[in-house]
């Protein structure tokens, strides 16, 4: 016969899992075609600033994981506001199937105003749904001693129900081995961006 404290350990681990699996509401994303394109949106985090962006940039690296045409349209020093202008032109000439938005950070070191860079990436979001492709958000850190998210990424991930990932840039930028200055991820840390975007993109149903 079971121990009484064992039977009830044994029963509080099977809810716990029950409800684990039953709460698993992130969303999901329609599974990418062989020949699907993916458009890499964003910054010097998307360009690959601080590596050989050709080969060593994440979109390059995530192109190597998934065997599918990836299109990097990251440009250095670009605002949110830039981004919202020049995104039209790129979805029109990409036309992808998902796009993955990593930007905000230079308007987070310019201090240019949370609720600017909400409603800049907010119009980016409807955007790339409106062109009928699907959207995972990169969530950038505050380049301060604490490295926090802002809350407006997490806020705009759960208003248009879209995967975000929200911890790999914290892991970076925490890690001097895998940076090439204060800001850029070295090549070390834009393959772990690739991966742990990869990733996401395996539990939410894209690969």
């Amino acid at each position: 016969m079971l121990n009484r404290g064992l039977f009830k350990a044994i029963i509080i681990i099977g809810l716990t899992l029950f409800l684990s699996a039953c709460s698993d509401s992130s969303p999901r994303l329609t599974p990418l075609a062989p020949d699907a394109v993916i458009l890499s949106y964003g910054d010097s985090l998307t360009f690959g600033s601080g590596s050989n962006s050709k080969t060593q940039s994440y979109p390059a690296i995530l192109a190597q994981l998934t065997g599918i045409n990836v299109i990097n349209e990251g440009i250095p020093g670009e605002v949110t506001l830039q981004g919202l202008e020049r995104l039209p032109s790129v979805l029109a000439e990409v036309n992808p199937d998902l796009v993955i938005l990593c930007h905000g950070g230079n308007d987070i070191i310019r201090k240019s105003g949370q609720q600017q860079l909400k409603s800049n990436l907010e119009k980016m979001i409807t955007l790339v749904k409106q062109s009928g492709a699907e959207v995972v958000l990169i969530a950038v850190p505050n380049f301060n001693l604490m490295l926090n998210v802002p809350d407006l990424y997490p806020e705009l991930a759960e208003m248009h129900t879209i995967p975000i990932e929200l911890a790999i840039l914290q892991k970076v930028e925490r890690s001097p081995k895998l940076k090439s200055d204060h800001i850029h991820p070295n090549a070390a840390g834009y393959k772990l961006m690739a991966e742990s975007i990869h990733r996401l993109l395996v539990e939410t149903g894209a690969l």
